[in-house]
C-alpha cells in the first residue's frame, strides 16, 4: 500500500492515512476475470435450473454409476470436493459409456442448491436434458 496523501493527524499524532493498493492498474484486469467466471457460473447453474425443470436427471453417486452402467446417462456432474477416488471411478465409467463430465465450480452444497435441492449432492447425471443446451455447451468448456 503506498498513502495518498491524505492523513488524520491528532495531538500531532498520526491516527489514520488513506492508502490504495500499489497496483491499482491491475485490479480491473482482476476484476474483469471474476466477472467472467461468475457469468459462465450463472449460465451453467441457469442451464442446470431449466434441466431441473423440463429434463429427467438422477443425484447421487449410487444412481449415477447405474445410470452410467446401463449408458442412460448423457452428462455427469461432479462436485470439486468430490473425493479423487470417486471422482476417478466416474471418469472411468463415463469414458467407457462415451459420456461428458463437467466438473462443476462450486463444493457438493453449491451444486446441491443449484438443483434448487436443501442437501448437498456429490455428483448428478443428466439422462434428459429436456429444453435445455446443456449437454451441447458444457463439455466444450472444459
Amino acid at each position: 500500500l503506498k498513502p495518498v496523501g491524505l492523513k488524520l493527524l491528532v495531538d500531532g499524532r498520526l491516527v489514520a492515512c488513506f492508502c490504495q493498493p500499489r497496483f491499482a492498474s491491475l485490479a480491473p484486469a482482476m476484476s474483469a476475470k471474476a466477472s467472467k467466471a461468475n457469468k459462465a457460473a450463472d449460465s451453467i447453474n441457469a442451464r442446470l435450473q431449466l434441466v431441473m425443470r423440463s429434463g429427467k436427471y438422477q443425484l447421487g453417486y449410487k444412481t449415477t454409476q447405474k445410470t452410467l452402467r446401463q449408458g442412460k446417462s448423457k452428462l455427469v456432474l461432479i462436485g470439486n470436493n468430490c473425493p479423487a477416488l470417486r471422482k476417478s471411478e466416474i471418469e472411468y465409467y463415463a469414458m467407457l459409456a462415451k459420456t461428458g463430465v463437467h466438473h462443476f465450480h462450486g463444493d457438493n452444497n453449491e451444486l446441491g442448491t443449484a438443483c434448487g435441492r436443501y442437501y448437498r449432492v456429490c455428483c448428478l447425471s443428466i439422462t434428459d436434458p429436456g429444453d435445455s443446451d446443456i449437454i451441447r455447451t458444457l463439455p466444450g468448456m472444459e
